[in-house]
């Protein structure tokens, strides 16, 4: 399928990942296929992926593709969500939800926890550099991540030196916190 772009015909973004099936590894393209079915702004729909992939039963990739398709989670906000919520998968522990709504008593929306577990109360958040770096952002996560402590909730607080090794340190925290809970 293609499209026009500024006057150019281009393959549509689910054409293209399915293409990309040849070239990435099969994490990748579960990131890939996050990102186009993301919270905010989506570019596609599970259902427009899981088409393109029925399509073509004999596209090159086509195994990749339809074992990336079924680890695919809609509703993520960034790349390294995805390779987190992998690994620890990977690690045996359970799949975390995506940017679960976190509520309050009085039905407000407290948080969209990056990661969650909510039977155990335990949400993980991923802090690229901008939570460090962005005065704006660090004063907002301060204030949320307080109020999801005060409902109960245990917050893990993860960034990208947590990640090397297969994110040996990150699935340690989260293996302690549900243990813990």
């Amino acid at each position: 399928m293609t499209t026009t772009l500024h006057g150019l015909r281009v393959v549509s973004a689910v054409e293209a990942w399915c293409q990309l099936a040849t070239t990435l590894a099969e994490d990748d393209l579960v990131v890939c296929g996050d990102a186009l079915i993301r919270r905010k702004e989506p570019i596609a729909t599970v259902e427009q992926l899981a088409a393109a992939v029925a399509s073509s039963p004999r596209r090159p990739g086509v195994r990749s593709l339809r074992s990336a398709l079924a680890r695919v989670r809609a509703r993520t906000d960034s790349p390294m969500e995805s390779v987190l919520r992998l690994a620890l998968v990977r690690a045996g522990l359970p799949e975390p939800a995506v940017n679960y709504l976190i509520v309050g008593p009085d039905g407000e929306v407290v948080a969209h926890g990056d990661l969650a577990y909510p039977a155990a109360k335990v949400v993980v958040e991923y802090d690229g550099d901008q939570h460090r770096t962005d005065a704006r952002q660090y004063y907002i996560d301060v204030d949320r991540l307080w109020r999801i402590r005060t409902m109960g909730w245990e917050v893990v607080r993860l960034n990208r030196t947590h990640m090397v090794s297969d994110a040996h340190e990150a699935v340690r925290r989260v293996r302690l916190a549900l243990a813990l809970s």
